[in-house]
């Protein structure tokens, strides 16, 4: 099932080249009072909505894909983990650009380990990315990025992908410069996932999916997830080993090589063999 979250926070379901909205399905969420639970709720309760879903299906208003604005698949994650060099050839690129380095070690992901990037940097794709500090080098970076659905510590990599919700396209902004990645990446409207979940039921496998970026048209980025130096698993294993993953974490799971630089007015497209594809408009600094 592709579950999206579009307009004004409705629910859908995405079927060929139409949005079924089902935000009724919510209903079943339980409400909340102070402190608000650390969880996503729709996805920490995502079979009971799915079950409602089913029911409101055959019935559902629809519409054109292209005729609505999506939001985030998850509005409220935890945390945004993510994984840095986790391609060997952007590895290899990162340490001999040295508008990529700044001087900075870059060590191997088993060394360095992965990093935080601020929940208020997520958005969907329809909004799109703001340029910020257009004085420096601002990079795109295509990712396949997994949605935590079940809680746990020390998962292991057997069971890692039983704690998965599903997957999305991923776009890491990221700015250049010398200070450490959670900062750098972490900048309003530089976590961009979208354009809809799939779920782990319909993507069952996510070792050997293909993905591509182009930016206005041009190739900048091709890869497959099978080249990942720590694969999925490895990477739930390794992120659990360090703290509880919760439901509605999202997990960006690295980039390969090609990543470049973007300025406002460019348009960046990502297609993601099992997901879809997402178009993003990249906007200069807002005045």
């Amino acid at each position: 099932m592709k579950i999206c979250r579009f307009n004004d926070n409705r629910l859908g379901v995405v079927q060929g080249d139409r949005v079924f909205d089902v935000t009724a399905a919510l209903d079943v969420l339980p409400e909340i009072r102070y402190p608000a639970p650390t969880v996503d709720l729709l996805i920490a309760n995502l079979d009971k909505v799915r079950a409602r879903i089913d029911a409101l299906l055959p019935s559902a208003e629809s519409h054109a894909v292209g005729s609505v604005s999506f939001l985030s698949p998850v509005a409220n994650p935890g945390k945004i983990v993510a994984a840095p060099v986790n391609y060997k050839k952007h590895l290899e690129e990162a340490r001999t650009d040295e508008q990529i380095h700044h001087q900075n070690a870059i060590l191997e992901i088993q060394k360095i380990g992965l990093f935080l990037k601020a929940t208020s940097s997520l958005v969907g794709v329809s909004a799109g990315v703001d340029i910020e500090h257009p004085n420096r080098r601002n990079d795109h970076e295509a990712e396949v990025v997994v949605v935590i659905g079940k809680a746990g510590r020390n998962i292991s990599q057997a069971n890692a992908l039983d704690h998965v919700a599903g997957y999305c396209i991923g776009l890491d902004m990221t700015t250049r410069g010398p200070e450490e990645r959670s900062m750098r990446k972490s900048i309003d409207s530089y976590s961009v996932v979208g354009p809809w979940m799939v779920t782990s039921d319909e993507l069952t496998d996510p070792s050997a999916l293909d993905f591509e970026l182009t930016v206005n048209g041009e190739p900048r980025q091709k890869a497959n997830t099978r080249d990942l130096i720590l694969n999925i698993p490895q990477l739930i294993e390794y992120a659990s080993s360090f703290y509880t993953l919760h439901p509605g974490d999202i997990l960006f799971t690295g980039t390969p090589e090609g990543v470049g630089p973007v300025v406002g007015g460019d348009t960046v497209r990502v297609t993601m063999q099992g997901i879809g594809e997402v178009e993003v408009a990249v906007r200069s600094p807002k005045q």
